[in-house]
């Protein structure tokens, strides 16, 4: 099963002026579409390692000074935020309209977009910030975040650039292939993305995390009064993405001995709260495939008018709505990876907006609100979050959560002030979903024919690479003792008056107890063992807005 949605929307109408006639098409290259590969170092070359005469620093010594200072707590102390604001070093691109000075096109890539900081009112606080609001202060932070920027799946994945280059290179190598005007790079172009693993911007992307969470928090490790523990999963993007993120925290010489790094296996049949996925048979079937089936249909109305126009500048391939959406994902992967695409500026601005949409559509009904399956497997970490939060172990096991790692102090410790936690985009909206953070779905259903005004589920926003999902516990007034929680996702306040008991408050702040209250009741309204396996259709019309199967309709289901 996709583990990660690679939908990302595309636009109609473009404007005719863009390109007024088709120049004569240049006969492409026979290498075109073919894929070009490279490992470094090369095989062989580092058999030398370790070697003698290169001793590493411990063993050559004179350091020089090396006093520290104090902990940073800029999230407590700062005047304000200071977060990501752009996606250097890749290049922002422009549109075929030229309005890329004024309009990010990287924001609007949906899931495949890199993490930026998030207005204050973007989830409905306009008055809200990250920082510690007046008179509180900070006892603890739980921190669930996205792996940084990676390659496309390996795994035949829908959408996938590597099948468009295989289409262009058979075409070239073969009939023949002849590109034009603002396709004409297509004639040389040659696929060099990998699988699945981290770009070196996402590398980038999540050592900038561990080093901005270390501003933002480090005088929360004072409270530690053993090594941290923090988790993430087996898959190799997943191990890199927390190493990378420890040694931006802790520090390139230090990392390895400041912390214990928790790996959970992520494969079919292994319980982890972070891959819940695997173990929620409905999230890989034709329920888990909804979003698919729903994104398409605003695929066929918004990418007929692309293909009209791009297909004048090529000859020897015949576009297809899944070609328009797999050039669009194409820009996307290639500017994490390379630092830049060519395919960027073949779409307009309007495109680009519908091309986000499809990504909107796709989370939706696949791994947001409007899949019955997906509060379920959202609902382990919150039960693992409430554990923490109150002091006390889980003890029935009936979700995801992994008993034997959560029964133990060593593996899963309660009293931690800093909590870090990595995962994937689908659990993310999984997670925002079993939370009841209604602001996010709060506009309903979205429609499969036009884009709605004001929607309030935007994926860009939320599960972007690197997003990462924050729990503040503060005690307001300030004192030793927790009295409130707070949710911030992407540096934006989320509201909390999805939980019963939470009060409307201008810096998304509930009472801490009303909230563990709260919580527990939407922990237990969550059918994790009917929505991942019972065999039941959707509703059609698909009316679900809080992640589960309306109890409602359950006669009549098995």
């Amino acid at each position: 099963m996709l583990r990660e949605l690679c939908l990302i929307a595309i636009a109609p109408l473009a404007s005719a002026s863009i390109w007024q006639h088709a120049a004569d098409p240049q006969r492409a290259s026979s290498y075109a579409g073919a894929t070009s590969t490279f490992a470094f170092p090369p095989q062989g070359m580092a058999d030398t390692f370790p070697d003698p005469a290169f001793p590493d620093a411990s063993a050559v010594g004179f350091p020089g000074p090396t006093p520290t200072g104090d902990e940073a707590f800029a999230i407590a102390t700062a005047p304000a935020l200071a977060g990501p604001i752009d996606i250097s070093p890749v290049v922002a691109p422009d549109t075929a309209d030229h309005r890329g000075g004024s309009f990010a096109v990287a924001q609007n890539w949906g899931n495949l977009s890199p993490m930026v900081s998030l207005a204050p009112g973007t989830f409905g606080l306009p008055r809200a910030s990250p920082l510690v609001p007046a008179g509180c202060a900070l006892q603890q932070v739980h921190i669930l975040h996205r792996h940084g920027a990676r390659y496309p799946s390996a795994n035949g994945a829908a959408f996938a650039p590597a099948a468009l280059a295989a289409k262009l290179h058979s075409a070239a190598a073969g009939a023949g292939l002849e590109a034009s005007g603002p396709l004409e790079f297509l004639n040389t172009w040659v696929y060099k993305l990998g699988g699945e693993i981290l770009t070196p911007f996402g590398r980038q992307e999540m050592y900038s995390l561990g080093v901005g969470t270390r501003m933002r928090y480090g005088d929360l490790l004072k409270g530690f009064s053993d090594l941290p523990v923090w988790r993430t999963t087996s898959q190799e993007r997943m191990v890199d993405s927390a190493l990378q993120f420890a040694a931006g925290f802790f520090g390139i010489q230090e990392y390895e001995n400041s912390y214990h790094q928790l790996v959970e296996i992520e494969a079919t049949g292994f319980n982890s709260t972070l891959a819940a996925y695997d173990v929620c048979p409905n999230a890989n079937n034709a329920i888990g495939l909804l979003g698919y089936k729903m994104a398409n249909k605003w695929g066929a109305i918004y990418t007929a008018p692309i293909i009209k126009r791009l297909s004048q500048y090529i000859q020897g391939v015949n576009f297809t709505a899944n070609d328009i959406v797999t050039m669009q994902q194409a820009c996307a992967y290639e500017s994490v990876a390379l630092g830049y695409s060519e395919f960027c500026d073949i779409f307009t601005k309007e495109e680009w907006i519908s091309y986000q949409y499809f990504a909107d559509l796709g989370f939706w009904y696949t791994y947001g609100p409007g899949n019955p399956a997906v509060a379920a497997q959202g609902v382990g970490y919150v039960q693992e979050f409430i554990s923490r939060l109150a002091q006390t172990r889980i003890t029935a096991f009936d979700t995801s959560v992994n008993g034997t790692i959560v029964s133990s102090n060593v593996t899963f410790p309660l009293d931690q002030p800093i909590f870090v936690d990595a995962t994937h985009d689908t659990i993310i909206s999984a997670v925002v979903v079993a939370l009841n953070l209604t602001s996010l779905s709060s506009s309903g259903p979205l429609p499969t024919d036009h884009i709605p005004k004001n929607r309030q589920w935007i994926t860009s926003n939320i599960v972007p690479f690197a997003s990462n999902l924050v729990a503040q516990v503060l005690s307001c007034p300030a004192s030793t003792t927790p009295t409130h929680v707070r949710w911030i996702l992407n540096d934006a306040v989320v509201p909390l008056t999805g939980i019963a008991g939470c009060k409307q408050d201008p810096n998304g702040l509930c009472e801490l107890e009303a909230y563990i209250n709260g919580t527990q009741n939407r922990i237990a309204e969550i059918d994790f063992q009917y929505d991942c396996f019972a065999n039941y259709t959707i509703p059609d019309p698909d009316t679900i807005v809080d992640g589960r199967f309306p109890p409602s309709l359950r006669n009549g289901t098995a």
